[in-house]
């Protein structure tokens, strides 16, 4: 079996250097350095101050199901960005999640743009980084916080990431995938997710959540992504002590998106 994350991150690498070579680190530092001040809304905050914790996410296709979302009309792709993630802060997300890998998952930085420009709760840049230049683009674009992909990266540069991210006004979801990844984890992660779907091999197990709880520091918000469509598994995923759920493909294949979070909300809430 083709192990996608490693194809994702080879292709990640080449894609970055190539925009280096269009516009320099020392270039976007220096755009940043006169940017009118961003807006910054906590992510950590939102979530334990949340009923619910979802971490909606506008994401438009995925290598194993194939488009989920995508409009006809390339010219109206912003309204769209812009109409759903709006949906979506009205219907009562705590935290958006924006896809920006164009390759696979058919998302683009300017998503991120669109987004953030439209709604005043945390918006995250979900994308494979690989190298601090992309934290610099995250913060540019509006984000609140980035995802740091523990399989993508290794522990060193996990710390030097985290860092640069906290020192460019942005939170770091740290995402882990199995045990062995627990060391990834330092002093200034307060944000620790737990992927149920292997990036190898795309197959979700929601298990996986539970089994990771009795390993992650009890100081840290926990976060479950991937493969939830049950309110009820959210209710026992906050029995375990966890606080966020990243909810991306069912809210995304439905016809309407925001209606689709607004009902999953208030089942939660009923449950709850």
């Amino acid at each position: 079996m083709i192990d996608i994350l490693s194809e994702i991150i080879a292709h990640k690498r080449r894609e970055v250097a190539g925009q280096k070579g269009r516009l320099s680190l020392s270039d976007l530092e220096k755009k940043l350095s006169t940017t009118a001040d961003i807006p910054f809304y906590s992510m950590k905050g939102a979530l334990e101050n949340s009923q619910s914790g979802i971490i909606a996410e506008f994401k438009r296709r995925s290598p194993s199901k194939g488009w989920l979302f995508q409009t006809a009309n390339p010219d109206q792709s912003g309204q769209v960005v812009n109409e759903v993630t709006k949906a979506y802060a009205s219907a009562g997300a705590s935290v958006l999640s924006v896809l920006t890998d164009e390759k696979y998952f058919g998302g683009t930085l300017d998503d991120l743009r669109q987004a953030t420009a439209g709604v005043r709760i945390p918006v995250m840049r979900k994308e494979f980084i690989v190298d601090e230049y992309q934290l610099f683009e995250a913060k540019l674009a509006g984000a609140s916080a980035v995802l740091l992909i523990a399989a993508a990266i290794t522990p060193e540069e996990c710390r030097r990431f985290t860092e640069q991210a906290n020192q460019l006004g942005l939170e770091v979801l740290l995402e882990l995938h199995d045990e062995g990844e627990v060391d990834y984890i330092g002093p200034h992660n307060s944000l620790v997710g737990i992927n149920n779907r292997n990036l190898g091999s795309f197959v979700t197990d929601l298990q996986k959540s539970f089994r990771m709880a009795e390993l992650l520091p009890k100081e840290t918000v926990w976060i479950s992504e991937s493969g939830i469509s049950d309110p009820g598994i959210v209710k026992e995923l906050r029995q375990a002590g966890y606080r966020g759920f990243l909810i991306g493909e069912h809210f995304m294949k439905s016809d309407n998106p925001g209606q689709s979070l607004k009902d999953f909300i208030d089942s939660i809430v009923v449950r709850l």
